[in-house]
């Protein structure tokens, strides 16, 4: 089988499985876990999968810049805004996420609310500059400009001195093996230590999210009390976070 051919064979199994294997395959197709292996390390350097532990998953499209994101499920994410803006209750702090559902969130919270919000995106600070009962907390440090949100020591200095009610998280990829993880490895320290410091962690997830893997994992899934998504996501990869104790909101 030539190389090509593997790698589209590869790249269906993945689709129709939603996972490779790579043990499995190889003895399925009689070829060398070595080989197999190199394929998907190649496929993985196209940004066409996740390299996992023995083997492969889907790698999230949410790996563009912010301009590029903004394209990505753009009819989901208002309405997923919307919801999480729903849970919010008068006089709680929260923490918005950076990204671009979490503008939308802020843009969906109502005029007249009362209550803080901590974030590290100044895209979220501005959404919020005519909410005039809204107390925002701007965390500040070294722009991380894929996401616009404020990274660094001095930002995990500041989120270590403030707790919240909700953490509303936003992600690149969520799956039920791999828990939740990002593009980039100081990103899921500053989200992680977030989590870390809310009494809930509501993960804002379109689908294109669901069941895909990035290389730095942010936290299992056992940190999540919430995951709101879209209302035409298939029950199909919803049940098993469902098993898991998550509640799933549909927007």
């Amino acid at each position: 089988m030539l190389t090509r051919q593997r790698k589209e064979l590869l790249l269906d199994r993945l689709h129709k499985d939603g996972q490779i294997v790579a043990k499995s395959l190889s003895e399925e197709l009689g070829l060398s876990e070595d080989t197999i292996r190199r394929d998907l390390r190649e496929l993985a350097s196209e940004g066409l999968l996740q390299r996992v532990h023995g083997g492969a998953l889907p790698a999230s499209p949410a790996m563009g810049n912010f301009a590029q994101r903004q394209q990505i499920s753009s009819d989901a994410k208002p309405a997923i805004a919307r919801a999480a803006a729903a849970m919010v209750e008068p006089d709680q702090v929260i923490f918005i996420d950076g990204g671009t559902t979490a503008v939308q969130l802020a843009r969906a919270l109502p005029p007249d609310l009362r209550c803080t919000v901590v974030t590290h995106s100044p895209s979220v600070a501005v959404e919020l500059v005519e909410h005039p009962n809204v107390e925002v907390i701007l965390i500040g440090g070294r722009l991380f400009k894929h996401s616009i949100v404020a990274m660094g020591p001095s930002a995990l200095e500041a989120i270590a001195q403030i707790s919240t009610d909700i953490y509303f998280m936003g992600v690149c990829s969520l799956h039920p093996d791999t828990g939740i993880s990002t593009g980039d490895f100081d990103e899921a320290g500053v989200k992680r230590a977030i989590s870390n410091r809310a009494q809930r962690t509501v993960v804002l997830a379109s689908p294109e999210k669901l069941d895909t893997a990035s290389p730095y994992q942010i936290a299992p899934l056992s940190q999540v009390s919430t995951i709101i998504v879209n209302h035409d996501a298939p029950e199909t990869l919803l049940a098993r976070y469902r098993n898991m104790g998550i509640a799933i909101t549909m927007a």
